[in-house]
C-alpha cells in the first residue's frame, strides 16, 4: 500500500472516529483531541505520520491564549447573561408587547423585534429563548395563539443573535476566516498577506441580519392576516406610560449604540467594545437596583462555564486539524472541491450543504473549529470574498439551532415551555423560519453586495 493510501485510510479512521466519539456523547472538546492524539500516535507507530506536526501544537496553544481577537467572547457572554439574570430582558419584552399585543400577531411581532434588540445587544441564543419563552409562551398560548406559531417565532428570534452582531458565531468566524485567509495568500505567494477583522464580519452581517428579521416580520404578519384565529389581537394588556416604555427600552438601545455603534463607527475593536457593553449592562443592573452579590456571583460563574467550554473546544479542534493536515487532508479537501463542477461555485454550494446536513448533528463551535480550517483556506484560494464567505457561513450555521434533533433553539424551548406545547408543535413551528434563513442565504449568494456593500463603504 503506498503511502498516500495510507494517509487516506488513516483520515477516514480520524472522521469515523471522530462521529463515533460524538454520538456517544462524550465531551466534544475531549473527543476532537483524544480522537485526533490517538490516530497521530497510530501513524507514529505505523511510520506514516511526522511527528514535527504534534510540535506544532504547543505553539497552536500560545497562540489562542494571546489571541485578542477572543478576548471578546468571555465579554460577550456576560453582558449577555447579565441581561438576562438582572430581568433587564424580560422588562423590554413586556414594554414592547404592550405596544403591539393590541393587533392581530402583535405578540409574535414583538417576540421578534425584542429578538433583534437582543441580538444586537448580547448575541446570546439560549438567554433570548428561555426568556421568551418563560414571558411570552404562557401568554400567547392563553390568548389562543397557535402553539406552532408561537413556539417557532421564540425560537426562531433566539437565533437572530447568532447573524446580527456582536456575534459570539461571527466573533470565532472572524478568527477562523482571518487564519484561512492568511495561509490562502501565504500559498499563493503572497508574503504580506491581508486580514479579516471583526468588524468586518459585524458590518458584513447587518444587512442579512436586519434582512432576516424583515421576512420574519412579513411571514408572521401574512399569516395573522391569512389566518387571524392563529395570531388573534390581545385585549387583556395592561396599557403603560411613556416613562416605564423609555426604562425598559432605553437601556437595550444604548447598548446598541455603545457596542456596535462604536466597533462600526471604527472607534473601538471587539473586544474594547465588549468589555463596554458588559460594564454598561452592569451599570444599567444596578441603576435598576437588580445587581447584587448573589446576582453577580451568577453571572461570572455561568460566563466561565461557557467561555471554558468554547475555549476548550477550540484547543481540541486545534490538535485535530493539525492531525489532519499532517496526514495530508488539506491537500485532499483541495483536489475534492476544486474537482467539482462549476469551479468556485461549486465548492461553495458543497461546502454549504455540508455545513447545513452537519448542523443536524454537531454544535455551530464544533463547526466553525473543523470546518472552517480545511475547507476556507481551499475557498478563498479559489477567488471567494472572506467577508461574503463568512457571512454566507454564519447564516448558514444559525439554521444549526433550529433543525432537529440537536437545534438548541428547540431544547431551550422544550425545557421551559408548558406541558400543552408538544415537542411536535415545536419543530414543526420552525419549520416556516428555517425556510426564510435559507431563503436570505440564496439572496446573499445572489446578491454579495448585501454582505460587501457596508463593509467596503464603512473601511474601504
Amino acid at each position: 500500500m503506498s503511502l498516500h493510501d495510507q494517509h487516506v485510510l488513516m483520515l477516514a479512521l480520524l472522521l469515523l472516529g471522530l462521529f463515533a466519539g460524538l454520538a456517544s456523547g462524550f465531551p466534544v472538546a475531549f473527543v476532537l483531541g483524544g480522537v485526533a492524539m490517538l490516530v497521530a500516535l497510530l501513524g507514529l507507530a505505523l511510520g506514516n505520520f511526522d511527528p514535527s506536526f504534534l510540535e506544532a501544537f504547543p505553539n497552536r496553544l500560545f497562540g489562542v491564549m494571546t489571541n485578542e481577537t477572543l478576548v471578546a467572547v468571555p465579554l460577550f457572554v456576560f453582558m449577555g447573561v447579565m441581561l438576562e439574570k438582572s430581568r433587564i430582558a424580560e422588562s423590554l419584552l413586556e414594554a414592547v408587547a404592550s405596544l403591539f399585543g393590541r393587533r392581530r400577531g402583535g405578540l409574535v411581532v414583538a417576540v421578534l423585534l425584542v429578538g433583534a434588540m437582543l441580538a444586537a445587544s448580547t448575541g446570546i441564543v439560549g438567554a433570548t429563548v428561555v426568556a421568551m419563552g418563560l414571558i411570552s409562551l404562557p401568554t400567547m398560548l392563553r390568548n389562543g395563539y397557535c402553539p406552532r406559531l408561537a413556539s417557532g417565532a421564540i425560537c426562531a428570534s433566539g437565533t437572530l443573535g447568532q447573524v446580527i452582531p456582536p456575534s459570539i458565531v461571527l466573533v470565532l468566524l472572524a478568527d477562523q476566516m482571518g487564519n484561512a485567509y492568511q495561509q490562502a495568500q501565504l500559498k499563493q505567494g503572497i508574503f504580506a498577506p491581508e486580514s479579516v477583522s471583526v468588524s468586518d464580519l459585524f458590518a458584513g452581517a447587518l444587512v442579512p441580519g436586519l434582512g432576516l428579521v424583515t421576512l420574519y416580520l412579513a411571514y408572521v404578519l401574512w399569516v395573522a392576516w391569512r389566518h387571524p384565529e392563529r395570531a388573534p389581537a390581545l385585549r387583556d394588556l395592561t396599557p403603560r406610560s411613556a416613562g416605564d416604555l423609555a426604562k425598559a427600552i432605553v437601556p437595550a438601545l444604548a447598548l446598541i449604540g455603545l457596542v456596535l455603534g462604536s466597533i462600526l463607527a471604527g472607534i473601538a475593536t471587539a473586544s474594547e467594545a465588549a468589555a463596554v457593553g458588559a460594564v454598561g449592562a452592569t451599570a444599567f443592573a444596578a441603576l435598576y437596583g437588580r445587581l447584587g452579590v448573589k446576582r453577580l456571583l451568577e453571572v461570572g460563574t455561568q460566563t466561565v462555564k461557557v467561555t471554558a467550554m468554547v475555549f476548550a473546544i477550540l484547543l481540541g479542534a486545534a490538535l485535530f486539524s493539525l492531525v489532519f493536515r499532517g496526514y495530508g487532508g488539506d491537500d485532499l479537501v483541495h483536489e475534492m472541491l476544486t474537482a467539482l463542477p462549476g469551479g468556485k461555485w461549486g465548492a461553495v454550494v458543497a461546502v454549504m450543504l455540508l455545513m447545513f446536513l452537519l448542523g443536524f448533528v454537531l454544535d455551530f463551535i464544533e463547526i466553525i473549529f473543523v470546518v472552517v480550517p480545511i475547507v476556507g483556506p481551499v475557498l478563498l484560494a479559489l477567488g471567494v470574498d472572506p467577508v461574503w464567505l463568512g457571512v454566507m457561513m454564519a447564516i448558514n450555521l444559525q439554521t444549526s439551532f433550529l433543525t432537529p434533533p440537536f437545534g438548541f433553539a428547540l431544547f431551550y424551548l422544550r425545557g421551559v415551555a408548558p406541558p400543552e406545547v408538544l415537542t411536535g408543535d415545536i419543530y414543526r413551528g420552525v419549520v416556516p423560519f428555517i425556510g426564510l434563513q435559507l431563503l436570505m442565504l440564496a439572496l446573499v449568494a445572489a446578491f454579495p453586495v448585501l454582505a460587501t456593500g457596508l463593509p467596503d463603504w464603512l473601511y474601504g
